[in-house]
């Protein structure tokens, strides 16, 4: 059981119009906000498998709604804490610095947008960290879905385009720049537009046993 261990899962309060806007077109507003709480809900239960199995911490970043009714939708159980203000790349940092400020030695972020982030995929990001100083989750459409570092590195997270196809490739610009020792992890699918929605349904299709296979 290794406690030095934390991760980190960014989500957004699932409040009608403001989640996921991207897929209202095709889910209305309030189908939109459902898929971002079902999703946030799956990752949440496929990291309490890993924690299971490893003892590993986790935390919940969150924007919109307020501790509350994040307490109310995922439970008493959970530790909360608001991303506060700044993009994303910002927002990121100081999650990683208020972490590795309480002693951690392995921190991953995670965001909810991922359906092919499981137990397994975690398992494996906090082992490539005994040996690699960062671990990056591949996007298909260019961003990351997971960062695993063993130390702050802040460089990481300036002068990024946060929200475009470059995101990656920029960020492994930056840690080839730094000599940082990196890995990838296998590339997965991002739900955020309406063709995407298949990769979700295949998902919760099989939690909910609804799926032959």
């Amino acid at each position: 059981m290794n406690s030095k261990q934390h991760l980190i899962i960014f989500t957004r309060y699932p409040e009608p119009g403001k989640t996921k806007t991207r897929l209202i077109p095709a889910l209305g507003i309030l189908g939109a906000a459902n898929l971002q709480r079902q999703m946030t809900e799956y990752t949440v239960s496929q990291v309490k498998e890993l924690q299971k199995a490893t003892g590993i911490s986790l935390e919940v970043r969150f924007t919109g709604g307020n501790l509350q009714l994040m307490q109310d939708w995922l439970g008493l159980g959970l530790v909360y804490q608001s991303q506060g203000e700044g993009d994303l790349g910002l927002r990121m940092a100081r999650s990683l610095f208020d972490s590795f400020q309480s002693s951690m030695e392995q921190v991953i972020i995670i965001g909810t947008d991922c359906p092919g982030v499981n137990s397994q995929i975690l398992t494996q990001a906090f082992e490539q960290l005994h040996t690699f100083d960062l671990v990056l989750g591949p996007a298909i459409d260019g961003g990351y879905y997971l960062i695993g570092l063993r130390r702050l590195i802040p460089e990481l997270f300036a002068n990024i385009d946060w929200g475009t196809s470059q995101v990656l490739q920029q960020t492994v610009d930056i840690a080839e720049e730094l000599n940082i020792s990196l890995i990838y992890l296998p590339a997965l699918a991002d739900v955020d537009l309406p063709e995407d929605l298949p990769i979700w349904e295949q998902v919760f299709n099989r939690e909910v046993g609804l799926s032959d296979n």
